[in-house]
Formats: C-alpha cells, structure tokens, sequence
C-alpha cells in the first residue's frame, strides 16, 4: 500500500527507493523538506536529495533523465573541437547578460544545432527538468529544441575551458601601470627595498602565481632571481620547469620578501640561511596547502643578496585513492595488491624525487585503511592529509628519529614510514614489518632489485630483508601524449631504433603515436603524466637467493629469476604504455634505463 501511495505522491522518490539508491527514512525526510518549500523556489525531490542530503548530483539527476526519457549526452569535454567550444561561448555571449546568468546559475548550455534536423537546437542541462529552460530556448530563438542530460562535472569542465575563471591578482597587475624603474646603487638600500616590497604590483604577483599555479595543474612555483633588476617566476608542468612570468625592473630581494611576508614561519630580514614556511588559500573553492622552501644564491653581483624560493603546491584534490587510476597493471598489479592485503610485511616504492611514490603509497593505504585499524604515518614533511590515518608531527620538539623510535610504543597496525634514510630508520621499518605489522615505506634506487643491494649495504641482515618484504615496487612518471595532437608514427628511424635495441620489423605490428605540439598541450606534444611500474614480488625462490648472499647481494641473479617470475622492467612497462598509444617511444627511453 505504502508503495502506490508513494508512486502516486512522487515518482522520482519512488524510482530512487525501488532502485535502492536511497532508503525509506532518507526519502520520508527528503519529502518533508520537498514540501516545507514554499514560494516560487519550490524544489523538486531530486534536487532537494542533492542540496540537502549531498547525494552525488549525477546519479540522482542521471534516474530523473531516465524517467521522463531525455537522452544522456555522452561526451569528454577535453575531445571537443575548438570551433564547437567556440560557438557555444559565441551562443552563451550573443544571449545578453540577463539570459547568460540564468544559463549559469542553472546550469544550462546551448550545445549544438542537431546536424539531422534543420533549426533543431540542442540544449544540454544537468537538469533537465529545469524550469528555466523554454525561457533559455525563447531567448536563443530557437524554432525546435531538444533537451538532453549532461552529468554536472563535464558541464563544469565546459565552462571552465570557455569562461576561465578570471585571477584577479594579475588583473590587477596588469592594470598597475606604475612602473618601478631601479637605479643601481653600490650596496643594497633598504629604504628603496621597502618602497619595493609595498608596491601592490608585487603582490597581485605572488598572490597571483600562486593561484595560476593551481590552474594550470603545476607541481612547483619557483621564483628566481636572474640579475640586480629581473626574477624569472616559472612553473613545473608535467615534470619540466615552463617560464610563466619575468620580473624586470624590479629588486628580486623585494620579489623574494613578498613571497617570505605572504609564508608563515619566515623572517623577511634573513638572507643568508635556508628557510622552510607554508602557505594556506582558498582557491576555486578548495583550499590548497603550499610548502615554501627559500635558499640562498650566490650571485656575480656581490652587493645584492640572491635568494631562490620554491613553493611546492599540496592540493589534496590529486590525491589518488583508487588504485586503479595508479596505472598499475598485468604481474605489478597483481603483486601490488596481494602484498597490501598480507596482514603483516613491508610494501617498499623505490625511484627518484618527483616520480610519484608517495602518491602511490597513500592509494594503498587508502586500500586498507579501516576504523579497526590503527594507521600510523612518520613523514617529513607530512604531504597530504590521510582520512583515517593518525600522522605525527615532526618539528623542532620531535624529529624524525625520534618519532621512529616512539612508533613501536604506540600500538600501531599499519605504519607508513615515509622514506627509510638511514640505518637506524630502516632497522626500525624491518622490525615493524617482522612483529605483524604492515609497514609502507619509500627509497631512492634506480630499480627495485637494487632496493635489496641497498637495505644489505645499510646493515640489515639478509634473512630480515628476505623475510621481512612482500614486495619492491620501482616507479617513473612517464608524459602522456596529448589526445588532440598525437600523431601517428609512420616512418622509423632505424639508427635510432637500433640505438634502443628495438626490432623495428615487429614495432611495425603495433599502431604507435608520437608527440607533435599544439596550444592545447604548450607546444610540448604532452599532456599530463602516468606511471610506470616494476614489481620483484618476493617469492620462495628470491627469498633462497637474498638469505644466501654472502658478502654482496647478487642483483642480476634477482633480476633473472624475477623475469622467470612474470616481473616486466620499467623500460618495458613503459613500451607496453606506447603499445597502448599513451606515450611515446622518445618518452619511455628518456625515463628508463636500459633492462
């Protein structure tokens, strides 16, 4: 009986209830709110879920398309054409401001004359059952028009390609035409300093490339000084450092004050010892995190005290918690997770700075973090923030060390050890890992049989090493070609092919791309990055091979049985990528080294 009268009440509710998308009390609450509105404003159910009850926009409004049968627009925003991008802004502009903001406040987007019916004008909406949208189609004059459901994040990404938000901090730098013209001086004024450093213009600057750095996807900011009047501000996109902005006629020790008076922790005055400061913004309504690290330059000009500032940018929305978007895949994967869920041993990433291993060591953990569990993590500097996870503070009271050392009293069940520098901290990671806990942890080497060759080095006896590990995991960050300007390869070069070792007679077989170049990508032909893995899962037979090491760990040994294992190298993880079209053949050999 409930459910007829349910039906009857409200249709979307019903589909949501029956489907098991929302339960009885959710949607008896739900509709008490629905009919407490009152006045023009009215809701309907589904947006009274979605506003009140954050249910996830897409798969509430996706059934609402469903029941009262419009299609669902299935696109990917970025593999719109230009000239389709353009004609929708042209369509949103030529409506006039009235009919424009009642497009945007209501998520509504004009998308595309249907190519098979003349007149016919496509209008796209996150919800279709927007009342405003016969209002939209009067006013673009459209003789017929269809609706369609477009999910809410392509339509926000829509909007973001055609409408950029607007940084108001270079704005206004553009409008200060107040320019500083500096007259060299034998030694550093300081007066002269401080005029400088309270000039506007340089902080629309920072304030300004800070924001723009979250933009444009940037890892790092850096601000460096490049001659008495000139300071060079670039950003680090994909991996490669990329020129944004230059400074003229400007004292870069002023530059480099701004970026210390906007840091907290910092002493604008010191220019002659290393400093470590942070940032904290709201940005495009998140809040980003900044780690600032100032060092001091040794210049030609020795009146002028140089500094280098670099300002790593945490913004938490990159953290990757699913493990399948790692680019884990075939024997890595398969190792990856059967060492995470054993219920003791250590999970080890291994490669350079930059190359990605904590991110991955955070999607594992978020694998396995539950409420029964209690996950420890000791890193210097703490990163991003873990849900779920208790991460010590290490400061001038604790370091590192010490944190290391008080873990094993704190009843931990999952430790992330963030990098094992040292002896000491490796014994303790080892010890961690040999008592039933599951312990993560990082180091620096080349592959992952040289991570065994490393621990034995710093001390740790083989039969622990042997013992104590589930699994050794190397990883490069390898650029993805951009999909807009990848072109396909045609022509070998045969020196080079050989060069690598590569048979061009079977790389003939595989269609393969490389870069070109275009605005969409910065000319670099790339867009984005991945990564690539090597897994020396530690089997019965690696295990025999580390515990009989005498005075040297026999790596080639290792390397050879963890083929016969299925472990591919990272040199040929990355040419599986370039089978797949993803990147390029120049790109893999530039990041690995030969297998």
């Amino acid at each position: 009986m409930m459910d007829t009268n349910l039906e009857m009440t409200d249709k979307i509710g019903y589909l949501l209830f029956k489907k098991g998308i929302i339960d009885g009390k959710t949607l008896e609450k739900a509709l008490q709110a629905k009919n407490h509105d009152n006045g023009k404003g009215k809701r309907n159910l589904a947006q009274v879920l979605v506003q009140d009850f954050k249910y996830d926009h897409d798969i509430i409004f996706r059934e609402v398309a469903i029941l009262y049968a419009f299609r669902e627009l299935d696109i990917r925003p970025e593999e719109i054409p230009d000239n389709r991008l353009e004609a929708i802004k042209n369509m949103v502009n030529g409506a006039g401001e009235s009919l424009k903001e009642i497009m945007l406040e209501n998520s509504i987007i004009p998308f595309m004359y249907d190519e098979r019916i003349k007149d016919k004008l496509i209008i796209a909406a996150t919800d279709p059952t927007e009342r405003n949208i016969p209002k939209v189609a009067f006013g673009l004059n459209a003789k017929k028009y269809e609706v369609v459901f477009i999910r809410k994040k392509d339509y926000d990404k829509i909007i973001e390609i055609i409408f950029p938000p607007e940084n108001v901090f270079l704005k206004a730098m553009a409008e200060d035409d107040a320019e500083m013209h500096i007259e060299e001086d034998e030694y550093l004024d300081e007066q002269q300093l401080d005029a400088e450093i309270n000039r506007s213009a340089l902080i629309n600057l920072v304030e300004g490339a800070l924001i723009e750095g979250v933009r444009k996807g940037a890892s790092d900011i850096h601000f460096v000084p490049k001659s008495s009047t000139r300071t060079e501000v670039l950003f680090r996109i994909d991996g490669n450092l990329q020129q944004w902005h230059v400074q003229e006629n400007t004292l870069p020790e002023a530059v480099l004050a701004v970026v210390k008076d906007r840091s907290k922790g910092m002493d604008r005055f010191e220019r002659e010892m290393a400093q470590d400061g942070f940032i904290q913004r709201e940005i495009d309504g998140f809040t980003i995190r900044y780690r600032v690290s100032i060092l001091p330059m040794v210049g030609t000009e020795l009146r002028h005290k140089f500094e280098s500032a670099v300002i790593r940018i945490l913004d938490d929305r990159k953290v990757v918690k699913d493990l399948d978007k790692l680019g884990l895949v075939g024997y890595a994967k398969d190792s990856f997770v059967k060492a995470i869920n054993e219920p003791q041993g250590m999970v080890i990433m291994t490669g350079p700075t930059g190359s990605g291993k904590s991110t991955t060591l955070v999607a594992a953990l978020y694998q396995v973090i539950t409420p029964e569990y209690n996950v420890l993590t000791v890193e210097d500097p703490v990163e991003y923030v873990i849900e779920g996870a208790r991460q010590l503070k290490i400061g001038y009271k604790m370091n590192f060390e010490q944190a290391i050392r008080s873990i094993l009293r704190h009843d931990p069940d999952i430790v992330l050890v963030g990098e094992m520098r040292d002896k000491e901290t490796a014994e303790t990671a080892v010890k961690l890992a040999n008592t039933g806990h599951l312990t993560f942890s990082t180091l620096h080497t080349n592959d992952a049989p040289s991570a065994v060759a490393r621990l034995y080095k710093m001390g740790i006896e083989p039969f622990l090493i042997a013992y104590a590990i589930n699994v050794i995991v190397a990883q490069r960050l390898v650029r993805r070609l951009c999909p807009k300007c990848k072109k396909k390869v045609v022509n070998y070069d045969e020196i080079y092919m050989k060069a690598i070792k590569l048979d061009i007679a079977e790389w003939r077989n595989y269609t393969i791309y490389q870069a070109a170049g275009c605005p969409e990508c910065n000319n670099t032909g790339y867009k984005g990055r991945m990564a690539i893995h090597e897994a020396l899962y530690f089997t019965k037979e690696i295990r025999e091979l580390i515990v009989k090491s005498g005075d040297e760990v026999d790596e080639e040994a290792i390397r050879i049985q963890a083929r016969k294992d299925g472990t591919l190298s990272l040199r040929d993880s990355g040419l599986e990528k370039v089978k797949m079209g993803l990147t390029s053949i120049e790109e893999v050999v530039a990041n690995t080294s030969e297998s």
